[in-house]
C-alpha cells in the first residue's frame, strides 16, 4: 500500500468498494465530487435544535461512501492524487462540525473529537514516513473515515448525539493513542544506545592538561 493510500484512512466499508471496482476509478474526480455532494447536503440540513433532521443530511456520508470508496484501492500515482487525503479529511472533519453544530453537541465536544481524529491521522503520517505503518488491525478498528462518519449519523438517530460525540472520541483516543504509544515505546527500547561510563572514563584518564603529564610521567 502506498503512503497516500495509507492516508485516506479507509475503513472495511470503502476498502471493500475499492476491492469490488478493481481499482479503476481516478480518485481526484471523485474525491472532488464527493465534497461537492457533502457541501450540498449539509447545507439542506439538519436544521438547528431538531434531533433527525432532513434526510438529505442524515444521508450524506452514505453519498460520500459510494462516491470516494470504489476509488481507495486504486494506485493513487496521479499527479495531483496526493490532494485525496486532504480532501477527505475536510469532508470528514467538516461533516462532524457541522452535524455537532446543527445538533447542539456541546462545542468542547465536537473540538475533543476533533482534537483526537487529528492526532490520530498526524501519527498515522508520521510513522508512516517514518517506515513504520499503522498495523492493519489499528486501521480497520479505527473504523475509517466513513465508518466513523455513519456511526455518528446512525446514532444521532437513535440516540442523543453528544452522547455518539463522546463515545467515539473515547473509543479512538483508547485505540489510537494506547497502540501509539505502545509502538514508539517499543521502538524507543529496541533503539536505544546504551553507554558504558566505566570505559568512557578509562579512555578519557589521558586527556587534558593532566592527562598530557601522566602520559609524559
Amino acid at each position: 500500500m502506498t503512503g497516500v493510500r495509507t492516508y485516506r484512512d479507509d475503513g472495511p466499508l470503502s476498502r471493500a468498494l475499492g476491492r469490488a471496482s478493481g481499482g479503476r476509478l481516478p480518485p481526484l474526480p471523485v474525491a472532488a465530487l464527493a465534497a461537492a455532494a457533502a457541501a450540498v447536503l449539509l447545507a439542506a440540513g439538519p436544521l438547528p435544535g431538531t434531533r433527525l433532521g432532513p434526510e438529505p443530511a442524515v444521508f450524506a456520508p452514505l453519498v460520500v461512501l459510494l462516491l470516494a470508496g470504489p476509488a481507495s484501492e486504486n494506485p493513487h500515482a496521479g499527479r495531483l492524487d496526493w490532494l485525496v487525503p486532504p480532501i477527505l479529511r475536510g469532508i470528514e472533519y467538516g461533516y462532524l462540525a457541522v452535524l455537532g453544530d446543527a445538533r447542539a453537541v456541546p462545542a468542547p465536544l465536537v473540538y475533543v473529537l476533533l482534537t483526537v481524529l487529528a492526532l490520530h491521522h498526524y501519527d498515522a503520517a508520521y510513522r508512516t514516513r517514518q517506515g513504520r505503518r499503522p498495523p492493519r488491525w489499528v486501521r480497520l478498528a479505527g473504523l475509517g473515515w466513513e465508518g466513523r462518519m455513519l456511526f455518528t449519523a446512525f446514532a444521532g438517530a437513535f440516540a442523543p448525539l453528544p452522547f455518539a460525540y463522546a463515545a467515539l472520541a473515547a473509543y479512538l483516543g483508547v485505540l489510537s493513542g494506547g497502540e501509539s504509544a505502545a509502538t514508539w515505546a517499543r521502538h524507543g527500547r529496541a533503539g536505544a544506545v546504551t553507554i558504558d561510563l566505566t570505559k568512557k572514563l578509562s579512555e578519557g584518564v589521558g586527556d587534558g592538561p593532566h592527562g598530557e603529564r601522566e602520559k609524559k610521567a
